[in-house]
């Protein structure tokens, strides 16, 4: 009986450790979540910062509820089924432009979802021209 309680607690004193931290925002906020989960996509194009941005614009409102628009720093936030989704548009030099895509859920990473929102930026903005 004292091992199945002293393993219990063990094992709920470790899942514990391991749940609760904060994870960085590209806005440089920070959320609470679990670390070390992959987020994150980064895309680089040879277009200017504005029309990025606007492709960004579009994309989350097509996709969900734009929530924060940022146009001094080009950071967005929108929540997406249920998750939240932040891209930020910087640009690196004068030809190149890097986009970073990061989207959470509950608690965790939504690479996959970070992976699609950056997709449908490219596609719209080749839809720009």
């Amino acid at each position: 009986m004292k091992m199945k309680f002293l393993a219990s607690l063990a094992l709920a004193g470790a899942l514990g450790a391991a749940l609760p931290g904060c994870v960085g925002t590209p806005d440089g906020h920070s959320k609470a979540g679990v670390p070390f989960t992959k987020d994150t996509i980064t895309s680089r194009y040879e277009k200017p910062a504005a029309q990025l941005a606007s492709a960004a614009r579009v994309v989350l409102n097509r996709n969900g509820k734009l929530s924060l628009d940022n146009s001094i720093n080009n950071t967005f936030q929108a929540r997406v089924d249920q998750r939240d989704v932040w891209v930020k548009v910087t640009d690196l030099d004068g030809k190149v432009t890097e986009v970073v895509v990061q989207a959470r859920g509950r608690a965790t990473g939504d690479v996959d979802l970070a992976a699609e929102i950056s997709k449908q930026i490219g596609m719209e903005l080749m839809a720009q021209r």
